[in-house]
């Protein structure tokens, strides 16, 4: 269940000394090949973190032999001396994995505007590259502590694996809890395959996939500047995977992560799914399904166990999307609350104690679906992202 059960990766956590509250906080991946293929996505946020501007350089070639991952700080707004920092990390990375340091990613995560330093990354990077292994009775437990390591408000690790009947396999390890929201990527994420695939291959296989799992959690409606979903492959299976069987099954696996995701946002007490039906287009009922994830009245009334249907309407009608205002039906947790702009079965009848909660809702405009994922909105996140930097 992490990067490392693929052929050919080997990973592990350290210990740098950059998190406040201590433990793992580095975390290292390591394609030893034959193939370097590589594709990433990255926030499209506007205001980019150093490590998410020297990885977008790395990426020119598509080759990526390692990647080098810390908590306890998004090294985001620390100027020139926090992309020297990066470039620095990736340079010390290659020095000891005796590879190129443009083909090391760099990802950061924590809080924005505080400097890394250097000394601690460089310590942990020593520890993390004695560690690798691709010994079969280490690499899982080695795996969990990448994960592990990449953690910052998390409350456990997210991991994920698949095993193709016709011998390949993916494995990826996923970091998220707050400031889920889409830019192509939504969190920290890196996915390896032993599969024999192409760099080009890889990117249009994890485009289709982020574009319906990742790019439709929306647990907050805040996106982070250091957002990157990277996919490796390192072909030792030898074995050339159909492209539209490896989309499929890395779809899968890119799912469950963001469900992973979406269980352990910051303070939720209810994950919810927001499903648009009969749309005009895809588009349109993403952008439905969207507003309603970020009605905070919304996402209140959720917390509060209250069915309150009036408010995904009112969401409804803050878009541009081909309906009907008085013609749409809302269900909540299987129980028809609303149909054709009125009130149907009371609302009473809605059970929301459970902490999976569903939307559904029907446009009677089109055929087209989406669904996006979002959570309530608690005291509890409040008050954790009150104190985030003290």
């Amino acid at each position: 269940m992490s990067v490392t059960a693929p052929a050919g990766f080997a990973a592990a956590g350290a210990t740098a000394g950059l998190k406040k509250s201590g433990g793992l906080d580095l975390a290292l991946v390591q394609n030893r090949g034959p193939l370097q293929s590589a594709a990433t996505v990255f926030t499209s946020n506007r205001c980019l973190a150093n490590p998410v501007i020297w990885s977008q350089q790395v990426m020119g070639d598509g080759q990526v032999s390692a990647i080098v991952l810390n908590s306890g700080g998004a090294n985001c707004y620390t100027g020139r001396a926090g992309f020297q920092t990066t470039h620095a990390t990736a340079e010390y990375v290659a020095e000891q994995l005796g590879i190129s340091s443009g083909d090391v990613l760099v990802c950061s995560t924590g809080l924005i505007g505080e400097q890394l330093d250097l000394g601690k990354l460089k310590t942990g990077i020593r520890a993390a590259s004695a560690a690798l292994t691709t010994d079969a009775a280490t690499s899982a437990e080695s795996g969990l502590a990448a994960a592990q390591a990449i953690m910052t408000t998390d409350t456990r690790a997210k991991q994920s694996e698949y095993r193709s009947p016709t011998g390949w396999t993916i494995g990826g390890m996923a970091k998220g809890a707050g400031m889920l929201a889409p830019g192509l990527a939504t969190m920290l994420v890196v996915i390896t395959t032993d599969a024999h695939l192409t760099s080009p291959q890889l990117d249009v296989a994890l485009r289709a996939a982020t574009r319906i799992t990742f790019d439709r959690l929306d647990s907050d409606g805040c996106m982070s500047t250091n957002d990157t979903v990277s996919l490796l492959a390192s072909g030792a299976s030898g074995i050339e995977a159909d492209l539209t069987e490896f989309t499929d099954a890395l779809t899968a696996l890119c799912a469950d992560l963001t469900l992973q995701l979406q269980g352990d946002a910051e303070g939720a007490s209810h994950d919810v799914a927001i499903e648009v039906r009969n749309a005009a287009t895809e588009d349109e009922a993403v952008i439905v399904a969207r507003a309603v994830s970020r009605s905070n009245l919304f996402k209140a009334a959720i917390y509060g166990n209250d069915p309150n249907w009036g408010r995904v309407l009112a969401a409804v009608g803050t878009t541009d999307a081909t309906f009907d205002p008085y013609n749409i039906d809302v269900a909540i947790n299987g129980v028809q609350v609303c149909s054709g702009g009125e009130p149907d079965q009371p609302r009473d009848l809605v059970d929301l104690t459970p902490r999976a909660a569903s939307v559904v809702i029907d446009l009677h405009a089109g055929h087209a679906m989406a669904t996006v994922w979002t959570n309530d909105l608690t005291h509890d996140y409040v008050e954790e992202n009150s104190a985030y930097s003290s």
